[in-house]
């Protein structure tokens, strides 16, 4: 089975900017800004564009309700391969990605009063699901929302489940099409996008070290575009790869200009960054633009040095 990259000829009718797909064009800082709390709700399909218009049990599309009023990301999912439902009730997992140290939970709910979303907005795990110590991988193959999403991306998750079988699911939009395949790695909501297969194992792989693989990696959900920029020049500088190990502290914005000071590899870093505009080797006629971010200043700061005044 082939590991390399996705070329544009595999996928027929794309509009996509070329390389958006291959790894040749950047991804950094795309992750989705609003995916703080994640709710996966297993449903064999079909999707359709939206979950909204899904045909879904009413119990189904009660608990999307409830999760979109209260900022939680509602996900479809199932698994790669195989359309047979999970049987009595609702499989469904939730997920913290921004605690002081991320946690992925699943319950089967006999409906939706039966969890406790409250709970999860205030970081707490409801009483009706179980905390899961292994990471779960989703992979994008909503082809109602993007064909792209469906070529790509149900080849990559059928893959991925031959070697981590029951951690993979494929699940609708998670937004960022022209990266697809996109897959998210929860509980921490790592983005990564243009996978090929290879690059797919590869992070994989990684998270399930505690370590991120800056190649293809759009970013850590949950948490502004810019922010996410000032943490992926922080690791790019310092090759700081652990999960955990690099967090922004504060951050002010002036216009477009965004300054961040970072906590990163035993040290701070003052880091500013302004967005950009890529000009795509299909000039004008390409439907989308590509903006990213520009790195205009990293600096490392003086370690912070706490003195106790002598008493008098």
């Amino acid at each position: 089975m082939a590991t390399g990259s996705v070329s544009g000829a595999a996928v027929r009718g794309c509009t996509h900017p070329r390389g958006c797909h291959t790894g040749d064009l950047p991804v950094l800082a795309s992750a989705t800004v609003g995916a703080r709390f994640w709710l996966l709700i297993e449903h064999s399909g079909p999707w359709a564009s939206h979950l909204e218009d899904c045909r879904l049990p009413e119990d189904v599309h009660t608990l999307i309700k409830r999760a979109m009023h209260l900022g939680i990301r509602p996900q479809l999912i199932r698994r790669p391969g195989r359309r047979n439902p999970y049987g009595t009730g609702i499989h469904v997992m939730v997920a913290d990605s921004t605690a002081a140290q991320p946690w992925l939970a699943e319950s089967v709910l006999a409906g939706p009063d039966d969890l406790d979303m409250d709970a999860l907005v205030a970081g707490v795990v409801p009483e009706s699901c179980i905390l899961v110590s292994e990471p779960v991988f989703l992979v994008c193959t909503h082809a109602k929302r993007n064909a792209c999403c469906a070529r790509i991306g149900l080849p990559l998750a059928r893959t991925l489940a031959e070697i981590l079988p029951d951690r993979v699911w494929e699940t609708s939009h998670v937004g960022g099409d022209r990266y697809a395949a996109n897959l998210v790695c929860l509980p921490h909501g790592l983005y990564y996008g243009s996978m090929s297969q290879a690059a797919a194992i590869a992070a994989a792989d990684a998270y399930r070290s505690g370590e991120v693989i800056l190649d293809r990696f759009r970013g850590r959900a949950g948490i502004p575009e810019p922010l996410q920029a000032a943490e992926h020049f922080v690791r790019s500088h310092t090759g700081e790869l652990s999960v955990g190990g690099v967090a922004v502290e504060s951050s002010r914005s002036d216009g477009d200009t965004t300054e961040a000071f970072v906590r990163g590899s035993d040290a701070r870093f003052r880091v500013v960054v302004e967005p950009m505009t890529l000009t795509t080797p299909c000039g004008t006629a390409c439907a989308d633009t590509i903006t990213t971010y520009r790195l205009v200043t990293l600096d490392r700061l003086a370690p912070v040095r706490y003195a106790t005044s002598a008493l008098t």
